[in-house]
């Protein structure tokens, strides 16, 4: 797997190469990606790492105490539109990292003989993770991170998805796609 240097989700710099070099960021970023914009979601990890001493890990999250850490959410600005909902599902898919992969993300695509289809299932039974963000992340993978199991190009998305952003500056015309996509019904 090659890192990027970034995932140019945000205006803040140090919070785009946070994502790319921080495998819990990623997805702390893809749980917060529901309901408010791209910037909004994926600055979160680089906001809650800051809130959390600097260090942002799976089982840092999933130790802490449940309303220290909705308090951290809470926090303004406020890490979600929903930031007690949202500490509580980013605490869930940390606690689920640390039982089932040790508190590392490279874990859900770890393993002899790794599927597109076993990695998707995997990422399915985290917490709040549906098909679509499960195939949301995988495409961030495939795409930005070079993890092309077998079978990856039917797990995919075949819609606009973040994925496809390579500099914030194309962030406006992905934002227009994604929702003339969402308006034609597909």
């Amino acid at each position: 797997m090659t890192r990027p240097k970034l995932l140019p989700y945000t205006a803040e710099p140090a919070a785009n190469e946070l994502l790319a070099s921080n495998d819990v960021a990623l997805i702390v970023g893809l749980v917060l990606y529901q309901q408010v914009p791209i910037e909004k979601a994926f600055i979160g990890p680089y906001l809650l790492a800051e809130r959390l001493g600097g260090e942002l890990d799976a089982a840092t999250i999933a130790a802490y105490d449940p309303e220290e850490l909705e308090g951290i959410f809470k926090e303004k600005p406020a890490l979600h539109r929903f930031p007690g909902s949202m500490a509580k599902r980013v605490q869930a898919v940390c606690s689920s990292l640390v039982e089932e992969y040790g508190g590392e993300p490279s874990g859900l695509w770890s393993g002899d003989e790794m599927t597109a289809g076993t990695i998707k299932k995997r990422m399915m039974a985290l917490p709040g993770f549906g098909e679509y963000k499960a195939r949301v992340y995988l495409g961030v993978l495939a795409e930005r991170f070079g993890l092309k199991p077998d079978g990856w190009e039917a797990v995919v998305p075949d819609w606009p998805y973040v994925g496809e952003i390579y500099d914030f500056a194309e962030l406006d015309e992905f934002k227009a796609r994604k929702k003339a996509w969402k308006e034609s019904g597909s």
